[in-house]
């Protein structure tokens, strides 16, 4: 009778740490199937080792499919979608410094991680982390926690740092060779750097990607969109990662920092939107979200008259709107009491 092939779930997002955690366990003669995790919030597009990388941008996700290949492995890409809006806005386990979710998103990644792992026949699910090397998410007593609230207990391996754990089933039913595992800690990455050196990896992200919640500037603009609108949706999302962000009365007006941001900003806008920018001069590009009433829109061209690098004779403003298109003079740019005052994050 042939024997079953074991079979393992890695949450790869193609750092260096899940990629290390794929190539020990590979290299027991197991079968690794990748999950990918990518999200609005994620930060890692830009942060290869190799200049020649580090412009072509794809985040988390292409870095994650580079090394499935590079191992021929499998990997299945899940977006965390506006379910996991709710676990930001009202996280069990609290937030880190900014509007970071930590615990609950790791519950919530190994719940589906699970599921996924049921539907394939696998046996356990591995990681990257490292025992202390995050102060939130990971520690012995959240690693507890997240097993416990995923359904996971005891089949979550850490091979990274096995050794300071408690065996898991793999081990126990030896699947899993735990003289093999390592025993990495901290915040230190000197040992997974030698480790990439033994296994000839030389082409991975360096750690300068991660998670915008953690971020306490952008955690301002998420407690204000939270604060302010109850159904979020992609858009939503999507705007929080452009421009500078005002809110007048309960109207949200987002101003551009560069030419790149105008057209990234007029690429989002929706119809019930009012765009405002400049005629004749160079400026950034303004938006008033879901609306133009109660002077929203003549404080939005304030706003791109103070920002703008030159301004024009007359000042003006071209202004489309659910209403149409027009253009409208502005008397004077908004002051910086007006800029302070009104400014939820620059």
């Amino acid at each position: 009778m042939a024997v079953k092939k074991r079979k393992a779930v890695a949450l790869l997002s193609g750092g260096l740490d899940s990629t290390l955690a794929v190539r020990l366990i590979l290299e027991q003669g197991i079968e690794v199937y990748a999950l990918n995790f990518t999200s609005a919030f994620c930060t890692c597009n830009s942060g290869s080792k190799h200049k020649d990388r580090a412009h072509q941008g794809g985040g988390c996700k292409s870095e994650a499919r580079r090394v499935a290949e590079k191992f021929g492995i499998p990997v299945k890409v899940m977006v965390k979608g506006l379910d996991y809006i709710d676990i930001v806005r009202n996280p069990r386990y609290g937030y880190g410094k900014g509007v970071n979710p930590c615990v609950d998103c790791r519950i919530y990644m190994f719940k589906l991680a699970r599921q996924y792992m049921e539907e394939i026949g696998a046996d356990f699910v591995i990681t990257g982390e490292v025992l202390g090397q995050r102060p939130m998410s990971q520690r012995r007593d959240t690693f507890r926690t997240i097993e416990q609230e995923s359904g996971l207990e005891g089949r979550i391996l850490r091979p990274l740092c096995a050794k300071h754990l408690e065996p898991t089933i793999p081990e126990k039913e030896g699947m899993v060779d735990r003289s093999k595992l390592l025993d990495m800690v901290g915040r230190t990455r000197k040992p997974q750097m030698h480790l990439a050196e033994e296994f000839n990896l030389d082409d991975y992200p360096c750690p300068s990607g991660g998670c915008l919640l953690t971020d306490k500037i952008f955690a301002r603009k998420v407690r204000d969109l939270f604060e302010h609108k109850k159904d979020i949706t992609t858009r939503d999302l999507q705007i929080l990662k452009v421009g500078r962000h005002f809110r007048y009365n309960s109207t949200k007006l987002v101003i551009s920092r560069n030419e790149s941001e105008n057209q990234r900003l007029k690429g989002i806008v929706r119809a019930e939107d009012t765009v405002v920018e400049p005629v004749g001069f160079p400026g950034p590009v303004g938006v008033v979200c879901g609306g133009g009433e109660n002077g929203s829109i003549e404080v939005c061209a304030r706003l791109v008259l103070r920002y703008a690098k030159k301004r024009g004779d007359g000042n003006t403003l071209k202004v489309v709107s659910p209403e149409g298109e027009r253009l409208m003079e502005v008397a004077e740019p908004a002051t910086e009491q007006m800029v302070k005052e009104l400014r939820v994050c620059s």
